[in-house]
């Protein structure tokens, strides 16, 4: 009798056992099912520390941005000059990285990630640079071209500080904030650079 209640015991412990380590398969199911929906809030967790003028700020800078890019990437092809090499490739370091920024800025905010194209479309952005003077720029060569192109890159850099006192004046969220006093500070000294190389060639 004993022997009996003992397996019967058993039996109900294993099965028991067994229950247990379905409900907890059931469990790591549903809460990889449910990883989407728990996904969801941290996606959905916009921030929220923003405005319209940060918004504005990041759209117009990234397209702005990338047509600085694109003018430096013109400078190996067009010119041998070292100073001006060195420039163009330190633009380009500084200015693609604070694009990657830019967009996942505006991805936190909520707001969708911003084109190059979108350069082409509103020259009407400070110290943008129209298509025919880019057709220019990138027909010129030489000393003509090293010219043409820190003009057109001084201009370029003085819009861009524009809109940074703008977005410092009018924004609110503090990383858009930084980045704009970070474009200020390395674009005025970039302009101090371009004017002595203009006044010595």
């Amino acid at each position: 009798m004993f022997i009996t209640r003992t397996r019967i015991t058993v039996a109900t412990i294993a099965a028991g056992a067994l229950l247990f380590a379905a409900a907890c398969g059931d469990g790591s199911d549903s809460m990889s099912g449910t990883s989407p929906s728990t996904a969801a809030p941290a996606t959905s967790a916009v921030r929220t520390d923003f405005n319209n003028a940060d918004v504005t700020f990041l759209q117009m800078m990234y397209p702005h941005h990338a047509q600085a890019v694109e003018m430096a990437k013109l400078v190996p092809s067009h010119t041998q000059n070292p100073q001006l090499l060195a420039l163009a490739a330190d633009v380009e370091k500084a200015q693609a990285p604070e694009m990657e920024q830019i967009s996942s800025l505006l991805q936190s905010f909520g707001k969708p990630a911003p084109t190059a194209g979108g350069g082409h479309e509103g020259h009407g952005m400070p110290g943008m640079m129209s298509p025919e003077q880019m057709s220019a720029l990138q027909a010129a060569s030489g000393a003509e071209f090293d010219r043409m192109w820190l003009e057109m890159m001084i201009q370029h850099h003085a819009g861009a500080i524009d809109m940074a006192k703008t977005e410092l004046a009018d924004g609110v969220n503090p990383d858009a904030q930084a980045l704009a006093r970070s474009v200020i500070t390395a674009q005025e000294a970039e302009i101090a650079t371009m004017r002595t190389m203009l006044g010595q060639s």
